[in-house]
């Protein structure tokens, strides 16, 4: 009969083990579950990001510069939206992110900021038959995934926020991966027989 109060005693010690064994498992395992997550993640931004600004180049290609609604719709439907708001999953991506950038042509061949845009469409025509290398001329624009905000010649390279608090020092000061995309200027909005700018 005295042999009882110690087994029972000793089942106790064994389950409060057990338990402190199972508490640390399960905490490693959610840990590299969390972890699994927050880099397929990441792959899936890396490849989004891709896809947003390749979206944006070419819409901004045939789109009219000049109508700043439709730049903003422009930049919405890029991030796979309707209206104003985050990519989903995204994070700190969102449509002011998504920075459009005018190119012309210098005559070493190099691309450059323009350095000032046309009124409308039909003027940046006229510009480009005038001088295919001028200022003002628009020949390729450029999509980019940027800090909303800031200076324009500068592209700071998004944040990677994860979903999760608690991985947060495991990707501090993590950015995103930059992705630009360069696509030839081809209506920039305008509609034969369109009237001149107004």
């Amino acid at each position: 009969m005295a042999t009882e109060p110690i087994r029972r005693e000793q089942r106790g010690r064994e389950g409060g083990a057990l338990t402190v064994e199972f508490a640390l498992a399960i905490s490693l395992f959610l840990t590299l579950v969390l972890l699994l997550i927050e880099i397929s993640r990441l792959v899936y931004l890396w490849n989004t990001a891709q896809e947003i600004t390749r979206q944006a180049a070419r819409a901004a290609s045939i789109g009219d510069f000049s109508d700043a609604a439709a730049m903003d719709a422009l930049r919405q439907r890029a991030i796979f939206r309707d209206g104003p708001g985050p990519l989903p999953l995204g994070g700190a991506v969102d449509d002011r992110s998504v920075r459009i950038d005018y190119l012309s042509l210098s005559g070493a061949g190099q691309l450059v900021p323009v350095a000032s845009l046309p009124a409308c469409p039909l003027q940046n025509i006229v510009n480009c038959l005038n001088d295919p290398h001028g200022g003002s001329c628009v020949r390729f624009v450029r999509a980019r995934l940027c800090q909303p905000g800031g200076d324009q010649a500068a592209c700071l390279a998004l944040p990677y926020r994860p979903l999760v608090a608690l991985l947060d020092p495991l990707f501090a000061g993590a950015t995103l991966p930059p992705s630009d995309t360069v696509a030839v200027a081809e209506a920039l909005g305008h509609r034969a027989g369109a009237a001149g700018c107004p």
